[in-house]
């Protein structure tokens, strides 16, 4: 593996974190920012480098990756560093925002500068494996670009710029909504008095299986709020009733916009109470 590319890695969330780490022990050189400079702290203590800025970040880059929480944020960060992109520089960009911004960035890029949207599927427990599942929308991939993404997981190109931006929103949101209908069919069988694992596991030899599988994950994280954001994402292009109902039952829980969409599965009454006492506490 070629690890002679200095990356510039800018966003250290809950996902961005775990994929600069793994590029980090795979040799790379990394340079990393985050809006909470203190999410940088235990990158620089395993021996990245921690800039202070977005145009600081990628000033000597080669390559750089953005995995950052919606548009808004996206465009935010990208007012700092389109200056100090140098021609030649390739920017690969994981976050889930929609093939609308990723050609709205793509029309501003300077001469000589590469945009790769290289969106993922999987969560943190991939992320730090290095094996995610990459939609990457360009086509051919620059090397060093799929390179980079082959040591985060398992690459499928899907087409011209802004297709693997648009094939994840396909995606994540027949994963929430799948997740969403599980919660459902579980909420129901109590309601039916019958036990839970009895329906979960009948659930679970149908079509549902994946689904059932991510409701009960206990190793990944994908937060409430961003599951609605995800779902408002994909409204914008098609009428879809049934997700719109699921946005709709994600805004009307703040309770859970921090919690994993697997909050969503129906709990027994005395869990919820001990969850609600230490919350409390």
């Amino acid at each position: 593996m070629d690890t002679t590319h200095q990356i510039a890695f800018l966003g250290l969330g809950h996902m961005g974190a775990p994929m600069a780490r793994h590029l980090l022990s795979l040799g790379y050189g990394l340079t990393v920012w985050n809006r909470t400079p203190q999410k940088a702290w235990p990158l620089a203590r395993a021996g990245a480098q921690s800039a202070a800025t977005p145009a600081e970040a990628v000033r000597h880059a080669d390559l750089v990756i953005t995995m950052l929480a919606d548009p808004a944020a996206l465009r935010a960060v990208a007012e700092g560093m389109l200056p100090a992109l140098r021609p030649g520089v390739h920017w690969i960009d994981a976050s889930t925002v929609g093939p609308e911004a990723v050609g709205e960035l793509a029309g501003r890029l300077p001469a000589g500068v590469t945009l790769t949207d290289a969106p993922v599927m999987g969560s943190v427990d991939r992320a730090a494996a290095g094996e995610l599942w990459v939609l990457a929308g360009g086509d051919p991939l620059p090397g060093p670009v799929r390179r980079v993404l082959e040591a985060l997981g398992e690459v499928t190109v899907c087409g011209p710029a802004g297709s693997g931006a648009a094939l994840k929103l396909v995606l994540i949101n027949a994963a929430v909504g799948g997740v969403a209908l599980v919660a459902e069919a579980l909420r129901l069988g109590g309601a039916l008095g019958l036990p839970e694992e009895l329906v979960r596991a009948q659930l679970a030899r149908g079509p549902l299986a994946g689904a059932v599988a991510r409701a009960y994950a206990d190793t990944a994280y994908f937060p409430v709020a961003l599951a609605a954001k995800d779902v408002a994402l994909a409204a914008a292009h098609a009428p879809l009733p049934v997700l719109e109902s699921v946005r709709a039952a994600l805004a009307s829980r703040p309770d859970l916009a921090d919690r994993d969409l697997s909050a969503l599965r129906p709990r027994p009454v005395a869990q919820e109470f001990a969850r609600g006492a230490n919350q409390r506490a």
